[in-house]
């Protein structure tokens, strides 16, 4: 195990941050925009998230760079900026942390599908070799692949995030079929763990997808299928639309109470997904320390 992670854990259940897209929306991020872009365009709204999570006790809090490869950010005409908006992500939670939370820096998928072929895998690498590099040089203590449904990609991403160095968390997304147990590719999280330890990952888990109920099944299939230490982040239940915008209607209280059932399942850093905030994290936090 990584020094770092052993650390962590030495001290107990780690307590992660929450949502990121939606907290920047709530500070007037418009639907459709590029928040990675925020790192240089608005670093303060960007800090108020990250310190949030810190002060609700957050013992790990990630980095606005989620979709900050080259692939999603071309999309925003942004690529030039692509070392930019990484290295600007950690900055902004390295100051929000002050020494009192580590800093994991996210990287999420590039929207390629490689199964189609029209985009080399080495270019795919590359792009998450770029980020990963960047993103270690800039001061991060980890880094955290994330949201991942093809386990061909999530290889591709922790291989190259494995060079850097630092410690990996790897975590797939299974929001589908009838029991939402499986990625959009069909991985199960039996297939996913032995994928993710494969590639290297220090920590295996998931994230985003479903509310935290349908992952205590989840955590217990992941941490009965590697000995790895299990990372979760669900979501605060499943969205509704209202009046064009997603709604999560799950309490912090209604979301902690699954917490115990989590952890006795086999999660080691818990955290939130969509729709979560700094008062679910500090609920969390409560209900571990208890």
């Amino acid at each position: 195990m990584h020094d770092t992670i052993e650390r962590l854990l030495a001290e107990g259940t780690v307590v992660t941050d929450g949502a990121w897209g939606t907290q920047l929306q709530a500070r007037g991020l418009p639907v459709g925009a590029c928040p990675d872009a925020w790192n240089l365009e608005e670093p303060a709204k960007v800090r108020e998230v990250a310190a949030a999570y810190v002060e609700a006790g957050s013992r790990v809090i990630l980095t606005n760079t989620f979709g900050a490869n080259r692939f999603i950010l071309d999309r925003h005409g942004l690529a030039d900026k692509t070392a930019e908006i990484n290295a600007a992500g950690v900055a902004v939670s390295r100051e929000a942390a002050d020494g009192r939370a580590l800093v994991f820096a996210s990287m999420g998928p590039t929207g390629v599908m490689l199964m189609m072929g029209d985009v080399p895998p080495e270019q795919v690498e590359a792009a998450f070799d770029e980020q990963a590099q960047t993103l270690a040089r800039a001061g991060a203590d980890a880094l955290v692949i994330e949201t991942m449904s093809d386990p061909a990609e999530a290889r591709l991403a922790v291989a190259a995030a494995k060079r850097t160095g630092l410690p990996v968390v790897g975590c797939m997304i299974f929001d589908s079929g009838a029991q939402r147990d499986r990625t959009m590719m069909g991985t199960t999280p039996e297939d996913a763990a032995r994928a993710l330890e494969s590639a290297g990952a220090d920590v295996i888990g998931s994230n985003c997808g479903q509310g935290i109920e349908g992952f205590v099944k989840i955590c217990a299939r992941l941490r009965a299928a590697t000995s790895r230490p299990i990372w979760i982040k669900a979501n605060a239940g499943l969205p509704e639309m209202v009046d064009g915008k997603a709604t999560y209607r799950q309490t912090p209280e209604q979301f902690a109470a699954f917490v115990p059932e989590l952890v006795g399942a086999g999660a080691a850093f818990v955290g939130g997904c969509c729709g979560t905030t700094p008062e679910f994290l500090r609920a969390v936090a409560q209900r571990i320390a208890r």
